[in-house]
């Protein structure tokens, strides 16, 4: 029992110290950072671009942010020794 709440302790700060890590993509000039709890944090738009342009760019780059994160989130927990 004990192992068990000494690991959901290690996850929750493992979670919390994660959240901190930011991930920045850059697609055709539009830009987005989001942290490690998959939570975007900005955007910036490439005026240039038209809005399918700027749609395609966005949807590409949260994409890659989102396997990037799942990628370095799986990568830490290996190193940490989490495992379930």
């Amino acid at each position: 029992m004990f192992d068990k709440l000494k690991q959901v302790y290690q996850l929750k700060k493992f979670q919390d110290e994660f959240k901190k890590e930011k991930l920045t993509v850059e697609k055709s000039g539009v830009t987005i950072i989001m942290n490690g709890n998959f939570e975007v944090e900005e955007i910036k738009l490439n005026p240039e671009l038209s809005i399918e342009d700027q749609q395609n760019a966005l949807k590409s780059a949260l994409n890659e942010a989102r396997e990037n994160i799942q990628k370095t989130l799986a990568q830490k927990m290996m190193n940490s020794g989490i495992h379930f």
